[in-house]
């Protein structure tokens, strides 16, 4: 007969570890993966998975001491080690892209709206410490007028030097939903193409870029 710890830690499976939360976070990572810029933050769901986590650690450490089927633990320990490879994995993604577009992620304010505020200091110390680094083995040996972090020189009426995103880059998505979307920038065609639900496309990430972030489209 299965013990009262058993029975209830099985009842209890899915407040411990929330399939939808990991189906989310799954989402997430794969979206922040494919995306070519970095996407909003999931704060909310990433503090959900923290709490899960935390709170099957204990759950594991308390059938541990009461003797549960290991087999039962090993279940529970599964299914932690997935939760915690996602939520690494999506946090290590963003790190990579705010190190790869840093300059970028700061002067555009759509981009630093969607990071974390500790992405944010991250995401300053990095762009401090290189513009210090370029400044003390490059820049200041430079003529004047080609002494700028972002620049080319000061004659550039844009930030030249700065790496920004390739939103022209093909992405392979999947529809939710029943979704009609633009294939140009507003006002150059009325062309547009059509994605029904489960529909798989290769196509650019700026014409998908606006139903990923609505939920509509999922990229793979």
């Amino acid at each position: 007969m299965a013990s009262n710890s058993e029975a209830g830690g099985s009842a209890d499976y899915e407040t411990l570890m929330s399939t939808s939360d990991v189906e989310l976070l799954k989402r997430a990572w794969r979206n922040e993966k494919a995306a070519p810029e970095i996407l909003q933050y999931e704060g909310a769901l990433v503090d959900r998975a923290k709490e899960q986590i935390e709170l099957v650690e204990e759950t594991i450490e308390d059938y541990v001491e009461n003797g549960i089927d290991p087999l039962v633990v090993s279940l529970y320990q599964m299914d932690l080690d997935r939760t915690q490879f996602l939520l690494r994995s999506y946090l290590r993604v963003r790190l990579l892209k705010i190190e790869k577009f840093m300059f970028h992620n700061l002067k555009s304010e759509e981009a630093e709206r969607r990071l974390s505020e500790q992405e944010k200091v991250f995401a300053t110390r990095c762009a401090d410490d290189l513009a210090k680094h370029f400044e003390e083995t490059v820049l200041l040996k430079l003529p004047e007028n080609y002494q700028s972090v972002l620049k080319q020189s000061l004659i550039s009426e844009v930030d030249d030097t700065v790496p920004q995103p390739h939103l022209d880059t093909f992405v392979v998505c999947r529809s939710k939903n029943f979704v009609s979307l633009s294939l140009y920038e507003e006002g150059e065609s009325p062309e547009t193409v059509e994605m029904e639900r489960g529909d798989l496309y290769f196509i650019r990430y700026k014409i998908v870029k606006r139903a990923i972030e609505s939920g509509q489209i999922d990229l793979i």
